[in-house]
């Protein structure tokens, strides 16, 4: 049986989704985009300001779930543009320092809200 996970301390979802699934060991944080989950509204600021605050989200679920960002083994990481892939990646390497995860990145058309970035992951535990 799956188990369902949701904090406060992360964005709603947007759509008929959850914040995560726990399937086994394995945790699958849903795509998330820089929203603060305060105000429900998107971090209007730099690649690396939205970054962040995508991670942030990603690590109050993780959290919730009880995973932190050394369980990540998967990262996806969605950019509405290629450019800025430096300094993204600058602000993803302070969540991930040591052993890093797998990941893919790509650029796409757009993304949710305009988003700037958007991050979803996989955790072992």
């Amino acid at each position: 049986m799956n188990e369902i996970f949701h904090t406060d301390k992360a964005p709603a979802a947007l759509g008929p989704y959850s914040q995560a699934v726990k399937a086994g060991n394995l945790l699958f944080v849903s795509g998330q985009i820089p929203i603060d989950p305060a105000t429900g509204n998107l971090v209007e600021a730099d690649i690396a300001v939205q970054t962040k605050r995508s991670l942030m989200n990603i690590e109050a679920i993780l959290e919730a779930a009880g995973y932190t960002c050394a369980d990540v083994v998967k990262t996806t990481v969605l950019l509405s543009d290629i450019a800025n892939f430096a300094a993204m990646n600058e602000v993803y390497g302070t969540y991930f320092p040591t052993n890093s995860p797998a990941r893919a990145c790509f650029a796409v058309k757009d993304l949710p809200k305009g988003a700037m970035v958007e991050i979803e992951v996989v955790a072992n535990k």
